[in-house]
């Protein structure tokens, strides 16, 4: 027993020793490893930079002066390099300017907002005794879901990759599907040889997502209140993943794993849900409609599950909206600058306003003014949609398909159907649009005579604060979008060369002083 007792006095040592010198590393490293790591990026960074117009040059020199290459081929080099660089460089450029945006405008927008929002029962506050338990359930979301999920890949991998196989070479021998053109087939053909890359990029997709889906759960604890429930979405998650494959693959329905509920209730998000009834329903009504009508009831239409082929061809893009509305919120500009509404000082103060301290006038007002132009148009016209300035009309059949309108589309046609059935009276919608405007500024409004009134009715003039509150809040919310204040900026300087030609002070020196801005 005495003879054994040194060799484990050694080992115990070498262990020590090992450990006392891995943690030593270790802490060294976290020490001089960011230092390091900076010296290098910033090194390298400074060196390429400093020597890439030194590196064009010789580059360029070289590719001249070597007899590898006929002068023909030299000569379609210099032609084909400029091509398209410096617009790729302008677009580089144009890019960074909106991140910058992102950056300095609307993120401590957010902030902002985040800091001076009420509490309401509908923004649920965040307590510390709900941290251990969302922790709690995003780790067992990790313990759970990542393993199964995993497993369930692999499993059915070979079922898929067999099944992928016996349907593309149905499709190939029956000229179906991609193989029903000729000219696809040499790329189809080559489906089938790399359809085991996709079953492999698929086992790992559904692994990666599965950490993510995982750690949903902590969300769901917090949006439910309720410990129970985020288990139950853990393994709900389960099944569905289940469920998804199995409808994926054509395999029996259902799922062998239990599926508990975790929501209290299923609230809908679909943008094209349809409130009240149709055009004709009220069109039998009209005659006994009554003014004060509750906002609440609206008409939206339906949006269709199919789209032919004409309608797919006539799909408004993205950029012609903004474009379209960028030009109405300069033509209204225009418009309330001749009438002496808002005045070129409001322009300069805002293009040259420091963060933070921006005109609300012009930054949110004149916008939101603008939109509201077309809002009244669209509903002169009886259009179902959006009609902007151009007499472009935006409905739910032609509207572009981006996730970002999404988010505005639908209260859009909201606001504007809860506009039509109030009906408002001209000088209800000229009050409308002084608060539009110039917002809570009363000596603004006081100032600006247009024919408006303020309603005695204290239920309408309800109904017109809300109106004017939700304009201003989705033009607050379109303001943080990408590419808008660069787009916006330019309308602005726009409309100071406007007043600057209306004047008879255009100067070139004026102009330059805008434009650098």
């Amino acid at each position: 027993m005495l003879n054994v007792l040194p060799d484990w006095l050694k080992i115990i040592y070498v262990v020590f020793a090992f450990c006392s010198a891995l943690f030593f590393g270790a802490f060294k490293s976290l020490l001089v490893g960011p230092i390091a790591a900076l010296i290098l990026i910033v090194g390298n960074v400074f060196v390429i930079l400093a020597l890439f117009p030194t590196h064009v040059v010789w580059t360029v020199y070289t590719l001249l002066k070597t007899p590898r290459f006929d002068a023909p081929l030299k000569v379609a080099f210099l032609f084909g390099l400029p091509d398209g660089t410096w617009g790729t460089i302008k677009g580089s450029c144009t890019v960074v300017r909106d991140f910058a945006d992102i950056c300095n405008h609307s993120y401590p927008l957010y902030l902002k907002e985040l800091r001076e929002t009420p509490a309401s029962n509908e923004l649920r506050t965040l307590r510390f005794i709900h941290v251990p338990a969302c922790i709690i359930v995003g780790l067992l979301g990790l313990i759970v879901d990542v393993p199964l999920y995993t497993a369930i890949a692999i499993i059915k991998s070979p079922y898929m990759l067999f099944k992928g196989w016996q349907r593309l070479i149905h499709d190939l021998i029956s000229r179906e599907g991609p193989f029903l053109e000729t000219a696809c087939i040499p790329i189809a053909g080559l489906t089938i040889l790399v359809w085991p890359i996709v079953v492999i990029g698929s086992v790992i997709l559904a692994i990666v997502s599965s950490i993510f889906i995982g750690l949903y759960g902590s969300a769901i604890v917090y949006q439910e209140r309720s410990f129970k429930r985020g288990v139950a979405y853990v393994i709900a998650m389960v099944a569905e993943f289940d469920e998804y494959t199995n409808d994926w693959l054509y395999l029996r329905e259902g799922s062998i794993f239990p599926k508990p509920k975790y929501r209290k209730k299923r609230v809908s998000h679909s943008p094209d849900v349809s409130v009240g009834g149709s055009r004709s329903s009220e069109g039998k009504h009209s005659g006994h409609h009554h003014p004060m009508q509750a906002p609440g009831v609206m008409l939206m239409p339906t949006l269709s599950s199919s789209r032919s082929v004409r309608e797919v061809i006539r799909e408004v893009k993205m950029v012609q909206v903004w474009g379209n509305l960028m030009q109405s919120t300069e033509s209204v500009g225009k418009e309330l600058l001749d009438a002496n509404i808002i005045t070129p000082g409001e322009l300069y103060d805002w293009l040259n306003a420091k963060k933070g301290n921006e005109s609300a006038i012009i930054g949110i007002g004149l916008p939101c003014y603008s939109f509201f132009q077309n809002l009244l148009r669209s509903i002169k016209v009886g259009s179902e949609g959006l009609v902007l300035l151009d007499g472009l009309e935006i409905t739910h059949l032609n509207r572009p398909q981006d996730r970002l309108l999404d988010w505005f589309f639908h209260p859009i046609l909201v606001i504007k159907e809860q506009i039509r059935v109030i009906q408002l009276s001209e000088g209800e919608i000229r009050y409308l649009e002084k608060v539009i405007l110039f917002g809570s500024d009363s000596q603004r409004m006081k100032s600006w005579d247009n024919g408006s009134y303020e309603p005695e009715d204290t239920l309408r003039l309800a109904q017109i604060q809300g109106i004017s509150r939700r304009l201003i809040g989705l033009t607050r919310g379109a303001s943080k979008l990408p590419t808008y204040r660069r787009k916006y900026r330019q309308v602005i300087k726009k409309l100071i060369l406007y007043c600057m030609a209306k004047d008879g002070s255009t100067r070139s020196m004026s102009m330059r002083s805008v434009a650098s801005v």
